[in-house]
């Protein structure tokens, strides 16, 4: 894959079927993925709960979300 986070995009207005995601670095602790998304969102109801910890950062666009602790 290139080095530009910003090649091979979906054409704009283009809505993609499901997020694209692309594994960048795996290492033992560290994951960092480029996912394209058009829109995609869980549906009404549903958490998303998991054992990793995430950091999220978005370069274009922009994104919603909740974050529920207690853990």
């Amino acid at each position: 894959m290139a080095l530009n986070l910003f090649s091979n995009l979906p054409l704009a207005g283009v809505r993609l079927d499901a997020e694209i995601v692309d594994q960048l670095l795996s290492a033992p602790g560290i994951k960092i993925e480029r996912i394209l998304s058009t829109g995609q969102a869980s549906p009404p109801g549903f958490w998303y709960c998991q054992a990793e910890n995430e950091w999220v950062v978005v370069l274009r666009g922009s994104a919603g979300g909740e974050i529920r602790s207690g853990r």
